[in-house]
């Protein structure tokens, strides 16, 4: 079964690397269905592809750059062509997100919102009718004072989850953030409750993506689904 989604992920990944043209600034996503987009990179720009990339994790950082693919910052490029991206839920109507669970939400959001195209793959699991329903929304959250923090996301109707990381410490981002997995049940709401999250103090970011993904490509057993906002 893991053989079989993981061929599915590649699927998509490579759906999404076929958009790439030459001379593009391009947006490097992070996860395992992400790495997948940059291992085709890899592979077009060793065929001559010329890009520059800005990765949203530092190890799709590394990634990219012991591939040989040129990295760029938004000093250089300020907006983006297109960004190719995982994600956790995508709701099938409005293309609504929930990323985050590998950990790089807050520059994942960044990059996503200096892209001209947001490129969501994925496999066929991740597509929903409603977000909340299969996975909980993770939230970044500033260490200091986390407990706080904590309880004001729990009066908004979470369950807040301190993620660990496997050596039993917290999990700590890039940035050096904590993240809160919150559990909300299906969302009706979601632009409501990325305005509630966002306006919670000690929050950094969270992980609905709203109004940002511009196409979905979703691989199933029986074919490749094309979704566009």
């Amino acid at each position: 079964m893991t053989d079989d989604r993981d061929a599915r992920k590649r699927e998509a990944a490579m759906a999404a690397v076929a958009m790439v043209q030459d001379g593009m600034a391009v947006g490097l996503g992070t996860g395992s269905t992400a790495a997948f987009a940059i291992d085709g990179l890899i592979q077009r720009v060793r065929a001559g592809l010329r890009i520059v990339g800005v990765p949203t994790s530092e190890r799709s950082a590394s990634q990219a750059k012991q591939g040989g693919i040129e990295l760029t910052d938004f000093a250089r490029h300020p907006r983006l062509d297109l960004t190719i991206d995982g994600a956790d839920e995508i709701a099938r109507g409005s293309l609504a997100l929930v990323k985050g669970l590998g950990g790089a939400l807050l520059r994942e959001k960044i990059v996503a919102a200096a892209s001209d195209r947001l490129v969501i793959i994925a496999d066929e699991p991740k597509l929903v009718s409603k977000l909340g329903a299969t996975t909980p929304v993770p939230v970044e959250i500033v260490a200091f004072g986390h407990e706080t923090t904590t309880a004001r996301l729990a009066r908004l109707g979470a369950n807040p989850v301190l993620r660990m990381a496997a050596d039993g410490t917290p999990f700590r981002t890039d940035g050096g953030n904590l993240i809160l997995d919150c559990r909300f049940g299906t969302i009706d709401d979601p632009a409501r409750l990325e305005r509630d999250l966002s306006g919670v103090i000690g929050v950094v970011e969270n992980g609905l993506f709203i109004g940002l993904a511009t196409t979905a490509l979703v691989a199933t057993p029986s074919g490749m689904i094309r979704l566009d906002r």
